[in-house]
């Protein structure tokens, strides 16, 4: 897939280059290696997904254990001139979150031009593994991003419940918790496609 036609070119670019750098630390493992899957969540992939948010880190992980570049964090200026800043996130963690354990295999690949694929390639969760990656803190900012790929019409109220509680089957600890936080997801996706629906509908 190619990034959405609303997202930042400017954010893209500095998102290719950090993306080009790791590449380039690995151009020199056995090809037997490689490629290394990137999957990408969190703020990064809603923006490539809907043009919304311009996050300030990648939040990413990898399909094997490699040793990141130093320097992962790109200057760059907005449309407006705006001094901004984009860097890898080296804390992330997947497995402090709510993931399906299909999460990877169903991840999308994300087109950025010419770029070699052969040594990485940089996949996206699914726009429904990405909202359940967002139920296990679920902050505000957890709960506006599940709205805004709602309101994109990439994810639905009866998917995203099906898919967090299979994810919810692999987790041990305070899922009571988790649980509510699901059905409050599954509501603001519900209302979200019913206001989407009735502005589709409206007379213009």
């Amino acid at each position: 897939m190619q990034p959405d036609r609303s997202a930042r070119p400017e954010f893209v670019a500095a998102f290719r280059e950090i993306v080009d750098r790791i590449g380039q630390s690995l151009a020199g493992l056995p090809k037997r290696a490689l490629p290394i899957q990137m999957y990408v969540a969190g703020g990064a992939a809603l923006h490539l997904y809907t043009g919304e948010r311009v996050s300030r880190d990648i939040d990413a992980s990898f399909s094997g254990r490699i040793a990141l570049p130093e320097n992962l964090e790109v200057a760059y200026r907005d449309a407006d001139g705006a001094a901004r800043l984009l860097y890898f996130d080296r804390q992330y963690n997947d497995t402090l979150g709510l993931l399906h354990e299909d999460a990877y295999d169903d991840s999308e690949p994300l087109s950025l031009g010419a770029r070699d694929s052969n040594v990485l390639e940089v996949r996206l969760l699914s726009p429904l593994d990405l909202a359940v990656s967002k139920i296990g803190r679920f902050s505000s900012q957890d709960r506006d991003d599940i709205a805004t790929l709602a309101r994109h019409r990439l994810i639905g109220a009866s998917a995203l419940r099906r898919r967090a509680e299979e994810a919810l089957a692999g987790y041990v600890g305070d899922t009571a918790r988790v649980q509510a936080s699901i059905d409050i997801a599954v509501r603001i996706v519900a209302d979200t496609e019913k206001r989407v629906a009735a502005k589709r509908s409206s007379p213009k």
